[in-house]
């Protein structure tokens, strides 16, 4: 490992290096948490430069302190999706995510580094408070802009590390793990909201196994806690790359339409056109979707964020925001799922 492993480790000669300045460049920087993520830890870089180099600030991703969080990002390749992400994939993509200045990893797929750009003033989403559909306007044409990128290309079965499969080990865990989480919920949440993960115990076969209708790169944890939005909400950046993989682009929209509306009665509302705004977003670049496939693919997904709520709450460093957005983050899509008939597809 040739990199720092926490701010404090960080010299500013080292720093300015990566940041493409001579050593000397860099006086010195200060720091601070930010965010709210339990998988990573992140920091914000206050950087004092001799000469007003920019860029003024950086933020900079470790791992997690938490022992649980490293852990299950090494047995899924958690961290290694991201880092390869921007290493790889995000520099002239055109999806709207931060810009890469430095990503390294160790050889235990562990220990790492992000450098990545400050969209400050951008803040990031509240998925407590949620957010309409008119809010997840630019949300739905950035997601766009990812699955369009490598829809239906032989990429995806070309690049080892977005091949490696967690599938056995989900299967193997995801039992044990909801049985957990509905004896934490077991007050917090409606007995047919439980019952729902009942439901895909029995068929998780079957979730696991279906192919999708077209397939293409997929955030895989597409919600507005991993989402930046600029002031006055109408340019978004896409966030925490460490579920990304191979899958449907509709299960990511199902995804972020059942996570983030609060409103019960919009968010019933909701599917169709958000759907049809996805669809029409794809081909403005060019993209020739099978809307009545992709169609099933998102009520299908609409199991996604429930199937997320239950695997990450089990797995990840528990905290008292965290209990409540997981909470949230299973009752919403729950109810989406239920009305648009998801389990009985399987």
């Amino acid at each position: 490992m040739n990199f720092p492993a926490s701010p404090e480790t960080m010299t500013p000669a080292w720093l300015a290096e990566k940041l493409g300045q001579p050593p000397q460049a860099l006086r010195g920087f200060t720091y601070g948490k930010v965010g709210t993520g339990q998988m990573c830890d992140s920091f914000r870089l206050t950087l004092d430069w001799a000469d007003n180099a920019a860029p003024a600030t950086v933020i900079v991703k470790f791992p997690s302190h938490d022992e649980a969080s490293r852990n299950i990002a090494k047995m899924t390749g958690t961290y290694l999706k991201e880092v390869n992400w921007y290493r790889e994939l995000a520099a002239g993509s055109g999806v709207a995510a931060p810009t890469c200045h430095h990503a390294d990893i160790a050889d235990d797929d562990v220990n790492f580094i992000l450098i990545l750009s400050d969209l400050a003033p951008a803040r990031q989403g509240d998925q407590l408070a949620g957010l309409g559909l008119a809010g997840l306007a630019p949300c739905i044409d950035a997601a766009a802009g990812l699955h369009a990128l490598l829809w239906n290309d032989p990429r995806l079965d070309e690049t080892p590390w977005l091949t490696r499969d967690a599938s056995p080990l989900i299967r193997a865990l995801f039992p044990q793990l909801y049985a957990g989480f509905r004896d934490r919920y077991a007050t917090r949440l409606a007995p047919d909201i439980l019952d729902l993960g009942a439901g895909i115990v029995e068929r998780l076969e079957a979730y696991m196994a279906r192919q999708p209708a077209a397939r293409a790169l997929v955030h895989g944890d597409l919600r507005i806690d991993n989402i930046l939005f600029a002031p006055g909400g109408d340019q978004c950046w896409l966030v925490d790359w460490q579920t990304l993989g191979r899958g449907s682009g509709a299960t990511d929209l199902a995804y972020l339409i059942g996570t983030s509306i609060a409103d019960p009665a919009e968010r019933a509302a909701a599917d169709r056109p958000a759907f049809d705004q996805w669809i029409a977003a794809l081909r403005r670049r060019g993209i020739a979707p099978d809307e009545a496939a992709l169609w099933t693919d998102y009520r299908l997904g609409a199991l996604s964020g429930y199937f997320m709520a239950v695997f990450a709450s089990m797995s990840v460093e528990r905290t008292e925001r965290g209990d409540e957005m997981f909470a949230v983050m299973a009752e919403r899509p729950a109810r989406q799922a239920l009305k648009l008939g998801s389990l009985d597809l399987l």
